[in-house]
């Protein structure tokens, strides 16, 4: 069995009305390991828990934004470009940096607290 990286037990004792507000804390905080949250509150004395779907919803964009230009290109070497492909991903780009800029302006505000 390989070295623990943390191998110094550290023992607290609690009342269970204590027990109770730290499993509370762990769900507002969306942590399950007991000992991580203890540890980083210990530290830090905060945890700071992102709500990352913004994220996810982003790289979809970015994914569809990726896919309709990989069409477009085929289409252009077969065919050509036509206008309205050339509107539709000017749109596409246009949600997608408006949402990104949304996103880094929420998470400059978590920054700055």
């Amino acid at each position: 069995m390989p070295r623990r990286r943390r191998n110094i037990p550290l023992y607290v004792m609690v009342s269970p009305e204590e027990l109770e507000q730290l499993h509370a804390r762990m769900d507002e905080a969306g942590v399950r390991n007991m000992s991580a949250f203890v540890r980083k509150m210990a530290l830090n004395g905060y945890i700071l828990h992102v709500d990352l779907s913004p994220v996810r919803e982003l790289v979809s964009l970015q994914r569809r934004c990726s896919n309709n230009i990989n069409q477009v290109a085929i289409h252009a070497n077969t065919y050509g470009v036509y206008p309205d492909e050339i509107a539709g991903l000017q749109q596409d780009y246009a949600e997608l940096w408006g949402r990104m800029n949304d996103i880094l302006k929420q998470l400059s505000a978590v920054v700055e607290l």
